[in-house]
């Protein structure tokens, strides 16, 4: 919404939202990127070849994770195929549950500028240019819902997985795995401001017992979200719908209901109603 309250993108579904210094990133029905910045939109180019999943800002240009596994960049409005990320090590074992192609389902950078790529089912892969050697990094079956990365620290590295947290404080190097506090530890999206992180988990892919977790700083336990929520939701929380920024935290359900905590996740309010259905959220800082 612009700052006059006029709405953007009526009518068109956004698949995926990332930020950078110059405003927003905003890929519209898994094909066209575009920038929104103040009350201006502009397209950046389209991906025509695989429909689009994720965002990753890159200095000079934008990568966009793909259908069938694939990465592409668009640069000065020219798209183009990565090929170095087709070629990466171990692409033929990966796999989905139910048969089809993986997806490269989500993307991040870390302050010194390593990239991570999550493939599902294929692990997180890392590169220190787009056009780089793509190396793995965890065992493919943890099941990678997830990667972020830490502004803070350039070696701290999170992902949502099917066996819990994954956390990498060297740079996705080694891995551990973490799950205490958690009800079950099917997780699917995490987040973090500052030293503390947010992740969604439930009892495996089809939900039941789904809720939000917080870690705060230097604990060990995760501890559930609860006051002003459900006790439990039915479907999960998933990738790229819990956000969080400066002390705000925002998730998104299934049934299109939304949830804002602005004081560290002590509390929450519903601020959507299941009016429209949620592909991702994001939250504007300063």
């Amino acid at each position: 919404m612009g700052s006059d309250g006029e709405a953007w993108l009526v009518g068109r579904e956004v698949t995926a939202l990332a930020s950078d210094a110059n405003g927003w990133l905003v890929l519209v029905e898994g094909g066209e990127v575009l920038r929104v910045h103040g009350d201006e939109v502009d397209s950046l180019g389209e991906v025509a070849e695989e429909t689009g999943r994720c965002l990753q800002p890159v200095p000079g240009a934008v990568l966009v994770g793909t259908a069938e596994a694939r990465l592409a960049m668009i640069k000065d409005g020219a798209v183009a195929v990565v090929r170095s990320f087709d070629e990466a090590q171990g692409r033929e074992a990966w796999y989905t549950p139910w048969g089809g192609p993986p997806d490269t389902r989500s993307l991040a950078r870390s302050a010194d500028g390593t990239l991570f790529a999550n493939v599902h089912v294929g692990g997180i892969l890392r590169a220190e240019t787009p056009e780089g050697v793509w190396s793995p990094t965890i065992d493919i079956d943890a099941d990678v819902h997830q990667v972020l990365t830490d502004h803070l620290d350039p070696g701290h590295v999170v992902a949502a997985t099917a066996r819990g947290l994954a956390e990498s404080r060297d740079g996705g190097v080694t891995w551990r795995f973490a799950d205490e506090g958690l009800d079950a530890p099917y997780a699917r999206a995490v987040a973090l401001d500052g030293e503390r992180l947010y992740l969604s988990a439930s009892n495996g892919p089809r939900g039941g017992r789904a809720g939000v977790y917080r870690r705060e700083p230097r604990a060990a336990v995760f501890e559930k979200c609860g006051a002003g929520l459900p006790e439990w939701f039915g479907g999960n929380i998933d990738s790229h719908r819990l956000v969080a920024a400066g002390g705000t935290a925002l998730f998104g359900t299934e049934d299109g209901n939304a949830f804002l905590s602005e004081d560290g996740g002590d509390s929450w309010r519903k601020v959507l109603d299941g009016s429209t259905r949620i592909t991702c959220v994001g939250v504007a800082t300063a």
